[in-house]
C-alpha cells in the first residue's frame, strides 16, 4: 500500500473515529484541539519519554503530559510556558488531551522547566520527528530537497567564537612577514571546514565540529540591505509538499555553504530524493560534489562573487531567454525552492520560531523543533486532505 493510500485511510479514521470519541470523553473540540490530536497520534509520545512507574525513589511528574503540553505551545504559538499552564487551568478539553483531570493536577512552572531541560538533553521532538519522516516516506520518492537557512533571535549575550584553525595559531610562533627564505618551504595551509567534511568526516564528526554558541548573525535581505541579529541560525532541507526533512541548528555567524554536506547527508539516511536546490551561498564546487557522489542533481543559483563579466552575462543571459520566453528546465525546477522560504515563515509565524525564550543552543533546538514536528504532521497529512 503506497503512503497516500495509508494516510488516506488513517485521516479517514481519525475523522469518522477518533474526533467522535473523544467529543464524547472530552468535550466540544476546536480546530487547535483537533490539530493537537493528530500531531499526538501521529508522533506517539509515549514510546520515546520515560516512565517512572516502579522505579525506586518518589515518583517524577509523568513526563509523556508534560510532553503533549510542550507540542500544544506550539500547535497554540503560545509564547511562554506561563500562558501555556494558565491556558491549561482554563481550557478543560486541552487540559485532559494532555493528561491532567483537574487544574490542580497541572505541574508548576518549574517542573515544566526541568522537563523541558530532559527533553532537550535527550533531543526527545528531534527524535520524534526523524522517526515520522522514516515511517511516512520510506516508499516515496521525493523529487526536490529545497535547502535554506533562516535567522532565529535568541534572548542570550554573544559569544566570540574561537575557531580550532585560530586557536592553533596562536599556540605556534608568529612566522616572519614576507615569502620564505631560499631553501625553506612554505608551511602547509590549515584545510578549510568544508574541504575537511568532502575528505570524509563522519556525520557525528561534521556536526561536532560546526559552532552552536549564540553569536552575531549578518546577511543580505531581498531588498539588498544588510541585517544583523544575536541569536542563531535554523538549516533546514525542505522535500516537496512544504515537509521539513533535517533540520541542523548552527551560530549565526556560520555561512550556509559549511552547512550543506552534513545537512544533505542527514536527509539522505532518512528520504530518497532527485535533485537539491540552493541558492547561491551554496555556490561552491565540493557541495555539487558531493550531491552528485550520493546520486543527486545539484541545482544551485550561480554567484558571480567580485566577477564582473560573468555577472554581465548571467544577466544579458536573463534578460534573452526573457525575450524569447524559454524557460530553462533548471529555473523551472529552482522555482520549487520556495517550498524553504514557506517553511521558515510558517515556523516562525505560527509556530514559535519568533518567540524563544530559552538559553542554550539544545534548548533553543528543543523549542524549534517542536514547532518543525507539528509543520511535518500537517504537511504530511495535506498530501491526502
Amino acid at each position: 500500500m503506497s503512503m497516500k493510500e495509508t494516510l488516506s485511510s488513517y485521516w479517514q479514521k481519525i475523522q469518522g473515529e477518533l474526533f467522535l470519541f473523544l467529543e464524547e470523553a472530552v468535550g466540544h473540540l476546536t480546530s487547535a484541539h483537533k490539530q493537537l490530536i493528530i500531531v499526538l497520534d501521529m508522533v506517539r509520545i509515549e514510546a520515546f519519554v520515560r516512565h517512572w512507574q516502579g522505579l525506586p525513589g518518589r515518583p517524577a511528574a509523568e513526563r509523556a503530559a508534560l510532553a503533549r503540553a510542550f507540542v500544544a505551545k506550539a500547535v497554540l504559538n503560545l509564547p511562554t510556558t506561563r500562558m501555556l499552564i494558565e491556558r491549561l487551568e482554563a481550557d478543560k478539553t486541552l487540559r485532559r488531551l494532555c493528561g491532567w483531570s483537574r487544574p490542580s493536577e497541572v505541574p508548576h512552572e518549574s517542573t515544566f522547566s526541568r522537563a523541558f531541560a530532559e527533553f532537550a538533553d535527550s533531543k526527545l521532538p528531534s527524535r520524534l520527528h526523524e522517526a515520522l519522516i522514516k515511517e511516512t516516506h520510506e516508499d516515496r520518492l521525493v523529487g526536490h530537497i529545497s535547502r535554506d537557512s533562516t535567522e532565529i533571535e535568541g534572548r542570550e549575550k554573544p559569544q566570540k567564537i574561537e575557531s580550532p584553525e585560530t586557536a592553533a595559531t596562536m599556540e605556534k610562533p608568529k612566522k616572519k612577514r614576507g615569502r620564505p627564505k631560499k631553501g625553506e618551504e612554505a608551511p602547509p595551509k590549515e584545510p578549510r571546514r568544508i574541504e575537511k567534511q568532502v575528505a570524509g568526516m563522519s556525520l557525528s564528526a561534521m556536526l561536532a565540529d560546526l559552532p552552536q554558541v549564540c553569536d552575531v548573525g549578518c546577511k543580505r535581505n531581498a531588498k539588498g540591505h544588510q541585517e544583523t541579529w544575536i541569536g542563531y541560525k535554523l538549516h533546514i532541507d525542505t522535500a516537496d509538499g512544504d515537509i521539513p526533512i533535517s533540520c541542523v541548528l548552527t551560530s549565526a555567524s556560520v555561512h550556509d555553504s559549511q552547512v550543506a554536506i552534513p545537512l544533505a547527508t542527514m536527509t539522505a539516511a532518512r528520504v530518497t530524493s532527485c535533485y537539491d536546490i540552493m541558492d547561491s551561498a551554496y555556490d561552491a564546487p565540493e557541495i555539487r560534489q558531493h550531491s552528485r557522489s550520493i546520486g543527486h542533481v545539484p541545482i544551485i543559483d550561480i554567484n558571480p562573487r567580485r566577477n564582473t563579466e560573468l555577472k554581465a552575462e548571467l544577466a544579458q543571459e536573463e534578460k534573452r531567454l526573457a525575450l524569447i520566453g524559454h524557460h530553462m528546465a533548471e529555473d523551472v525546477r529552482y522555482n520549487e525552492r520556495s517550498a524553504a522560504e514557506r517553511v521558515n515563515s510558517n515556523l516562525k509565524d505560527n509556530h514559535g520560531g519568533r518567540t524563544v525564550r530559552v538559553r542554550s543552543p539544545e534548548k533553543v533546538m528543543c523549542h524549534l523543533m517542536f514547532g518543525i514536528l507539528t509543520i511535518s504532521v500537517a504537511q504530511i497529512l495535506r498530501l491526502v486532505t
